[in-house]
């Protein structure tokens, strides 16, 4: 129902309420401060509406029918509420409009965050929306700098002045081609994996420094290797030869669906998941546009991440 709708309900509810009190249109009109035959128009056009007499008209006197005792039964039930459902509707009047900045790591911005906002502007197509696609460092800096509003990351938490709305312990997996001959397998230690060629991340990486802790505590020498600041060329390396990427299953999704790439879980204790958050600039107050986003995007974000 549009502003305009509610607006026009609202005054002929109040022009019966007045007439019903006052028993003429003359009274009431004079109560309202209006002219009778405004009021005669609302009550005729509340009347078509509903589609039956609300009045029996005696002479000078309005005696209300069945139908219009039962209507002025509701409407001074819910007048009292009319102020809060007309803030309701101004609050979310609010969020049709206005803009969301989004920085995101690159994983979470191939396939997870289109369709979020895909979802999202469905719902509130007149809010502008902004992606940055940057680094997990880059993410942080990005929302505590206030050049971004929200930001979807790994282990941003470790950077004071951030609120973690939401998180997900993502498991670490070695990535493969389907033909790869560590594709059968249904778990892989990672000196397995360094006994082909490998893809590694670079240091910018937030899955790095994990990688790096797991191999120093397995005292497992790392080679020479092709290193890559993108887990999109690292995916890419793996999808076109035997070259074996390590990385959670997001970012990769329709390459899992249709079979071409293979997620293998790394079995090494050491090697711990990686955890996604969603997170904004702690004490600050978000615009309604932003608060939206976020009560959209949690949901979405709960359903889509592997478990």
């Amino acid at each position: 129902m549009t502003r305009n709708r509610v607006d026009v309900l609202a005054t002929a509810y109040r022009y019966f309420l007045a007439v019903s009190e006052a028993g003429s249109m003359r009274a009431a009109s004079r109560d309202l401060n209006i002219a009778s035959s405004a009021v005669n128009r609302q009550i005729l056009l509340l009347e078509d509406a509903i589609g039956m007499r609300l009045f029996e008209r005696t002479g000078r006197r309005l005696i209300l029918t069945e139908t219009g005792h039962l209507l002025l039964r509701h409407v001074q039930e819910t007048a009292f509420g009319h102020g809060e459902v007309m803030s309701a509707i101004d609050a979310l009047r609010g969020i049709r409009s206005g803009r969301v900045r989004i920085s995101v790591v690159e994983s979470i911005s191939t396939a997870l965050l289109p369709g979020i906002v895909a979802g999202f502007r469905e719902c509130y197509p007149d809010i502008h929306i902004t992606m940055t696609v940057t680094g997990s460092e880059g993410v942080a800096d990005m929302v505590l700098e206030r050049q971004s509003d929200v930001g979807l990351t790994f282990k941003a938490a470790q950077s004071r002045g951030l609120e973690v709305i939401y998180r997900a312990s993502l498991r670490i997996g070695a990535v493969v081609h389907c033909h790869h001959p560590l594709a059968e397998r249904n778990q892989v230690s990672l000196a397995e994996c360094f006994e082909h060629s490998v893809a590694y991340p670079a240091r910018s990486l937030s899955i790095r420094p994990l990688l790096d802790e797991a191999l120093q505590a397995g005292g497992i020498r790392r080679p020479a290797a092709m290193e890559a600041n993108s887990l999109r060329v690292m995916s890419a390396l793996a999808r076109n030869g035997n070259c074996v990427a390590f990385q959670t299953m997001v970012g990769i999704e329709r390459d899992l669906a249709d079979g071409t790439l293979i997620f293998i879980p790394v079995n090494d204790k050491a090697l711990v998941s990686n955890e996604f958050q969603l997170v904004r600039r702690s004490g600050r107050e978000i615009s309604p546009a932003t608060g939206a986003f976020i009560e959209y995007a949690t949901p979405c974000l709960r359903e889509a991440l592997p478990k």
